[in-house]
């Protein structure tokens, strides 16, 4: 059956319609069991689920296709294999735009691009919805993307279609027609191999491991007598136990690492191991000595994971330990191979890892492979040179006369000089035809193939550096025809003896230490020895010796090297020593090597000669699929997938049925994210937790070396039933740093943000933007800080919604976003799921979720929690809305009602700087219901209440000057603190009503001044005094403000008036007055506070503390 054909049959059958019918397959999609009878039922227990999932991730990508790759479409044409009705192959040529031939050395592209196994749609207009694709008379046409092909104008998509496309035969002969587009919908790979593994033949795929975790009990190799006996221990098994119990691992980490080697040595069980790492524990450290131990007792091991990124962080551990523990420069480093495609892993970014990644390897070993230009060609080529330079140069005169003999001289010369070049330039076409990047054959081999070439010119006598310095070509051209002319001329006359041999010399030579760096990488350890490799780079550091005393030696010298005459001079004998010694050491070298060339196809053979040769290969668990493709390989004794938690269950059947795949060792936490899904019925239930359920035994790494104690408190109860030990690093008193002063910043606090506001962008992600001020307010704070004290702090910024994400970082922009590991500060603002795995100094989590209700959505999911909850080191401040996450009934009451048990629950308004983001998002969002209480939120702690007209915000709101803002809350904090403006420097305005008495004007800037009066208001019994701010306005505007509050202060009576008028001073301050409220304002002073009794009226003689009317 073939498999690919079945899924895609599928998705060619669907209509729009049934693409957004969410119960399609309802009553067909059953839950996924926890046991199964029989491989048969747990096979097909994943087909139907795979399906809808399917629809469903089609329905969500239909539902954002303005956003989608969307390209012009130049021709289509029929391909040979077409044939009506199901065999509809088209190849479909694609315009490429101008921004994208500008782009496409930029390496930056994503999942966006059009590639092989994309699910396209083609239609006669430029999509922007799903109307777009089904409109009535020109219904769109589904394709997928078979393979696809690079030219000149734009590039080509072998493609399937799901219907004819009917007007191919209009655009392939040119004639006009209509204007027809390809967007991408989704990529279908992972799904086609996931299918193509669920479908498997039993009678030829290897499903023994499957076999063994169908149902309870479990097969465990560490039982097995036969192959654990004492005497049936291999020697690399016995020590690789000794470097275990030697090591720094705890002993947690060295139980489990010893029971997975032990489990390599059973060669007659099929069994399946699980490391539990919850977060800090050293998960990464200990799968890399894992691999370490397993690479060096040779067992040839495939480690997979989910994702991209997590491949990579396992190969990097790995690969560090290799090249630390090398004796000599990436030697070693040929056993592991990483592939995968570079785009999406963004290979680029991670340089350290070339030396193990495929398409590099292959590029780089292709030329110490070839035949002109390799390995064996430069390394007789050298000892030719070394041991007759004068034959070797009779050689090349009698090749020079032969070529100026012939009539197309300068076109022979040209392509001689060059065809080594040419012919390596085409191989690397053939390895890089399918890829639209060839950045890693122009970066590596490109560089030393154009050096070569400028040497070979030099012994061919097509340049010769000694010739004297030349004038700058002028305006007409003359004296560059002059210098052309000079060159062929000297191009009539071959290079002297001494010429010929120091520039073939200094070919040669750069060829070979680009050999013997790459091969001694790049190879296998199986097919190049330690020792070889000792001497492959005494030869290197000879050969520079050599090459330096090459340089200072006469054209005599070079002649006689044979004579051994003994009346020669000390620099013949010093010269002829090394001579010898050179040779020596080239003759003593292996010529060849292992060749990896079976068939025409160079490229491919050394690709699989790489895999097949490599004890540790990584890659996804997805890409394994290619695996099964590759001849006759050398089986895989163990399969390791990291963040085996994160894989649905139904992908981890790609790798496991490889060929002799005897092992699986799964590590993971699923107390973390499970794998990203659309639907239920545990789809995206991975094996590691469903064996978990079934209580298959565990290795747990039980000590967390990451977090605070403060921090892991919380999680490490909540859950893994306090299982896990804090490490001794954690518990020191140096690990408690404080990066803001004061509570609120402390190693853990919930900061309560109460007045956020819940919003949906353009895809329906959440944000709230009052928590995206209190955010971007706090990373400033720990920036000044960082600045002020020089030292290093990594901030991570966490939030469970994409568009609060988005908001965040749009907020603080590229000011402070700097991951570089060299700035002293670096932040990161990413999603829960793009934390997965990561760590930071600080994290403030950003949980959004603001009502009434206490809904909050998949913020209730507590693998998500756990997560976010567990990427601090030193300090943890999540921001939220309490109210809301305790109305939730969700893990999140749990944590509020923890951080307020345990003093660590503040308000945002503790912080100054805090209040005042609040208020100008407030002001921002137009919520001026609640700014009209914010004296709350601004001036908790100020001498004079501060009370807000909505007249006030909303000039603010017209406003919407941040500057302005701060201006005036500046000026608001010093009246509320009871300063006041010299009278001296006080505008006077002419106006003879009501509110001339009361109205103060203080100027916040050359356009605005604020307006406020003293009032007073009647709280609990007693009247005090607050200012009133009625408005921010121009100057002009004033009398027209004033006139129309002459009709609210006309109302006032004159005791009002007196108690409005009434001045208390102490000191250089005004401090609110304060009467019961059945007094009148004469009894004024008897009722003041006992710290005021020394207060007197105006019409008294002042002392340092009075009250005026």
């Amino acid at each position: 059956m073939d498999s690919r054909k079945s899924l895609i049959g599928s998705v060619f059958s669907w209509s729009i319609k049934d693409v957004l019918n969410n119960d399609l397959y309802k009553g067909r999609v059953k839950q996924i069991p926890e046991t199964f009878s029989s491989l048969a039922e747990y096979l097909e227990s994943f087909i139907n689920p795979l399906i809808e999932e399917t629809r469903s991730d089609l329905s969500s990508s239909m539902a954002t296709l303005s956003e989608s790759m969307c390209g012009e479409i130049d021709f289509v044409k029929p391909s040979k294999d077409f044939e009506l009705p199901n065999d509809l192959f088209y190849t479909i040529g694609l315009k490429e735009s101008k921004e994208k031939k500008e782009d496409d050395d930029d390496d930056d592209d994503d999942d966006d691009d059009l590639g092989k196994g994309d699910l396209v749609a083609i239609t006669n207009v430029r999509p922007t919805c799903i109307n777009d694709l089904d409109r009535p008379g020109r219904p769109y046409v589904i394709a997928f993307v078979l393979g696809i092909q690079d030219h000149i104008e734009g590039f080509s998509l072998f493609v399937q279609s799901s219907k004819p496309i009917r007007v191919e035969d209009d655009m392939g002969k040119n004639k006009k027609s209509e204007v027809l587009f390809a967007v991408k919908l989704m990529n279908m790979t992972t799904n086609i191999r996931i299918w193509s593994a669920l479908n498997s033949d039993p009678k030829t795929a290897n499903m023994n491991i499957i076999q063994k975790v169908l149902q309870t009990p479990f097969t465990n190799a560490e039982n097995c007598t036969l192959c654990h006996a004492e005497d049936k221990c291999s020697a690399a098994y016995s020590a690789m136990k000794a470097r275990i119990s030697s090591s720094d691992l705890n002993e947690s980490q060295q139980a489990a690492v010893l029971s997975c080697i032990g489990t390599r040595e059973c060669h007659h069980h099929y069994t399946v191991k699980m490391i539990w790492g919850p977060p800090g524990t050293g998960k990464t450290k200990t799968v890399g000595f894992l691999l370490h131990s397993l690479l060096k007792m040779e067992c040839r091991t495939l480690t997979c994971a989910p994702t991209n990124t997590a491949v990579l962080e396992v190969t990097k551990r790995l690969l560090k330990g290799v090249t630390e523990s090398s004796k000599y420069h990436g030697y070693g480093c040929g056993d592991l191979v990483l592939f995968g495609n570079k785009k999406r892993m963004k290979i680029k970014n991670h340089k350290e890892l070339y030396d193990i990644f495929l398409d590099h390897r292959v590029a780089v070993l292709s030329q110490c492979y070839s035949q002109k230009s390799g390995w064996n060609y430069n390394l007789l080529s050298m000892i030719s040179l070394l041991e007759d330079p004068k034959e070797e140069y009779s050689l090349y005169l009698k090749e020079w006369e032969e070529k100026k003999l012939k009539k197309d001289d300068e076109n022979a010369d040209k392509n001689n000089v060059f065809s080594e070049s040419r012919e390596i330039n085409t191989y690397g076409k053939k390895i890089f035809k399918d890829e639209r990047n060839k950045k890693v054959w122009r970066q590596i081999v490109v560089p030393t193939l154009k050096e070569n070439s400028k040497k070979e010119n030099n012994v061919k006598g097509k340049h010769n550096e000694k010739q004297s310095n030349r004038k700058e070509k002028d305006g007409n051209g003359l004296s560059g025809k002059k210098e052309e002319s000079e060159k062929d001329k000297k191009a009539e006359n071959p290079l002297t003896f001494e010429e010929f041999v120091k520039e073939r010399f200094n070919c040669r030579g750069e060829s070979l230490y680009f050999c013997i760096k790459n091969l001694c990488i790049h190879l296998p350890t199986s097919l190049i020895s330690l020792e070889v490799v000792k001497k492959m780079f005494e030869a290197y550091d000879s050969l520079k010796s050599f090459k330096k005393l090459l340089q200072d030696v006469s054209s005599e010298v070079l002649k006689d090297v044979n004579a051994y005459s003994v009346n020669e001079g000390h620099n013949f004998v010093k010269f002829n020593a090394a001579r010898s010694k050179n040779l020596h050491i080239l003759k003593s070298l292996p010529s060849k090597f292992p060749p990896p060339y079976s068939t025409e196809n160079d490229s491919m053979d050394i690709r699989e000669f790489c895999l097949e040769k490599a004890c540790i290969v990584f890659c996804t668990v997805s890409g394994s699929a290619k695996l099964h493709k590759v001849g006759t390989m050398k089986p895989f004794e163990l399969l390791v997938i990291d963040e085996a938690a994160q894989l649905k269950e139904c992908e981890s059947a790609i790798p496991l049925q490889l060929s002799g795949m005897r092992h699986a060792i799964l590590i993971g936490d699923e107390q973390q994210l499970p794998a990203m899904i659309s639907e239920e019925a545990d789809f995206g239930r991975s094996l590691f937790e469903r064996l978990a359920i079934l209580g298959h035994k565990k290795h747990l790494l039980n000590v967390q070396h990451r977090m605070h104690p403060l921090i892991s408190l919380f999680p490490n109860r909540e859950f893994y039933d306090n299982q896990i030990l804090d490490g001794q690093n954690v518990k020191l008193g140096n690990y408690s740093r404080r990066f803001l002063p004061g509570k609120l910043y402390g190693t853990y606090s919930f900061i309560n943000v109460p007045y956020g506001k819940e919003e949906f962008d353009n895809k329906h992600s959440r944000k709230n933007r009052v928590e995206v001020s209190v955010v971007s307010e706090i990373v400033a704070s720990v920036y000044e800080e960082c600045k002020l004290t020089n030292k290093k702090f990594r901030v991570g910024v966490i939030s469970p919604y994409k568009a609060q994400v988005h908001a965040i970082s749009e907020k603080i922009g590229k000011q402070y976003n700097s991951s570089d590991a060299q700035s002293d500060f670096s932040l990161s603002i990413r999603s829960v799921d793009g934390f997965q795995g990561g760590e930071e100094d600080v994290i403030i989590i950003s949980t959004v979720r603001s009502n009434v209700s206490g809904s909050v959505g998949f913020l209730s999911n507590r693998q998500r929690t756990n997560v976010a909850l567990t990427r601090a080191r030193y300090c943890l401040w999540i921001v939220g809305s309490g109210m809301t996450l305790v109305n939730s009934g969700s893990v999140w009451k749990k944590l509020v009602i923890d951080a307020k048990e345990r003093c660590c629950f503040h308000s945002a308004e503790e912080d100054k700087n805090l209040a005042n983001a609040i208020v100008a998002a407030l002001l921002e969002l137009n919520q001026t219901n609640i700014l009209v209480n914010a004296h709350a939120l601004l001036f908790r702690s100020a001498k004079w209440k501060v009370c807000f007209t909505n007249s006030f915000w909303r000039s603010m709101g017209r406003v919407r000057d941040g500057e302005l803002f701060n201006k005036v809350l500046f000026l608001l904090e010093k009246l509320s603190s009871g300063w006041r403006q010299p009278q001296e420097k006080k505008t006077h305005l002419v106006h003879c009503g009501s509110s001339s008495h009361f109205l103060e004007h203080y100027m916040v800037n050359k356009q605005f001044y604020l307006v406020w009066a003293v009032d007073f208001i009647e709280e609990s019994s007693y009247y005090t005094q607050v200012l009133k701010v009625w408005d921010v306005s121009s100057l002009s505007d004033i009398p027209k403000l004033a006139k129309q509050l002459d009709i609210f202060y006309g109302s006032y009576t004159v005791d009002k008036m007196s108690r409005c008028k009434h001045v208390c001073n102490d000191g250089n301050l005004v401090v609110p007055m304060r009467w019961p409220v059945d007094s009148s304002s004469h009894e004024a002073n008897q009722f003041l506070p006992k710290s005021l009794g020394s207060l007197r009226l105006r019409d008294e003689p002042e002392t340092s503390t009075t009250t005026n009317r």
